[in-house]
């Protein structure tokens, strides 16, 4: 009998520098640009502009060419999928955007990559759920705390998760998926409750989804201080084109203490 293997983040890793997942993500780049919710939370959390900026799994480049086409040009972006990187370079590079320093790297292991640099930010940003595709719980507060040790005292956090207590339909579906795991009958594949694994038409996609408490006890314990949490539809009604690309998530945002 073979035996299941747990997934890592080299299946993750893998996953994103599928041609499918690499083709997804670069149309979103190059297409749908900023979503409202994230336009206005940016606005609210990052007021300089002139701010030394730090995205975390930028993958192609969507957030990160919004920021420069906002006025945020001191930036720094990097991804752990390398071809997306690859692609998020060759758009930066077509839109003039050729200041931002795009990095491959792994957010578990950021200060390695960044200490010959050097670098304090003053803010940092780890949108559309990127945090949530990091296996395992710990090594989520280890992106965490690597983030913190980069960015000064102050410097503000934003990010998106999905929230698996947001709806009624979302509770019956986790209570079902609980009593899966009491019996022993989840994917072997998942490392812990709150996992989902699933292949659609932009390929394979591994995604852990908290709930709010979670969240809360990682960003305390990781030296990060909450200051904001809203679904996305309670900050912005966004257009066809986004709830297409997107599903519903939470944002978060927190200040390094």
């Amino acid at each position: 009998m073979s035996v299941v293997k747990k997934i890592t983040s080299s299946t993750v890793q893998a996953d994103f520098n599928d041609p499918l997942a690499v083709v997804h993500y670069t149309r979103a780049a190059h297409f749908l640009g900023l979503w409202r919710s994230e336009q206005i939370l940016i606005e609210r959390f990052f007021t300089d502009k002139n701010a030394a900026l730090i995205e975390a799994g930028c993958g192609s480049g969507r957030v990160t060419l919004g920021l420069w086409h906002e006025g945020y040009h001191n930036l720094t972006a990097f991804d752990f999928a390398e071809e997306l990187v690859e692609q998020a370079g060759d758009l930066a590079e077509q839109r003039g955007a050729r200041a931002i320093r795009f990095l491959h790297a792994d957010a578990t292991r950021l200060q390695e990559k960044l200490s010959a640099k050097s670098q304090i930010f003053d803010g940092a940003l780890f949108m559309f759920n990127g945090l949530m595709q990091i296996p395992g719980r710990e090594n989520r507060r280890t992106a965490l705390r690597e983030l913190h040790a980069i960015c000064q005292p102050g410097s503000p956090l934003l990010f998106t998760t999905h929230d698996r207590d947001c709806s009624p339909t979302e509770q019956a579906l986790w209570r079902l998926e609980a009593l899966r795991w009491a019996e022993g009958k989840q994917d072997p594949r998942l490392v812990e409750f709150g996992d989902r694994y699933f292949q659609d038409e932009t390929g394979r996609t591994f995604m852990h989804l908290p709930n709010r408490i979670e969240i809360i006890e990682d960003l305390t314990a990781t030296g990060w201080a909450h200051k904001f949490d809203a679904m996305r539809q309670e900050i912005a009604r966004e257009n066809k084109a986004v709830l297409e690309f997107s599903d519903e998530c939470r944002f978060w945002s927190a200040t390094r203490e």
